[in-house]
């Protein structure tokens, strides 16, 4: 197995490898609306958390999965500043965000009931 990462587009929704890298670039360029999964923001006193998913367009398994690593979710803010998960798939990349901002649901709730 490579550990060379690998570029990838999205065609139809589905990853495709694209070998040529200027081609990726030109492709990850045009396509921000693209590659955004899903965005959360929970409020937190005067702090905006951010819960982010998107197709990462570079395979992030580096020898370590079979599969293409190509989806993460980030929290931006607040206590799991920096938190990251990642995907090989669509459809887990969209349940983990789900997972991850009821995660941050109750982290803020705790907070409000701590105080």
């Amino acid at each position: 197995m490579s550990l060379f990462p690998g570029y990838y587009i999205l065609k139809n929704g589905k990853p495709v490898h694209e070998p040529d890298v200027l081609k990726w670039a030109a492709w990850f360029e045009m396509h921000d609306h693209t590659r955004i999964v899903e965005r959360t923001t929970i409020r937190r006193n005067d702090v905006e958390i951010v819960i982010s998913t998107v197709f990462l367009g570079i395979n992030h398994s580096w020898g370590v999965s079979k599969k293409p690593i190509l989806w993460e979710t980030m929290v931006f803010n607040g206590p799991s500043d920096q938190y990251q998960v990642r995907y090989t798939s669509l459809a887990a990349a969209k349940k983990g965000h789900a997972k991850v901002v009821k995660q941050e649901q109750r982290i803020q709730a705790q907070h409000k009931k701590d105080k």
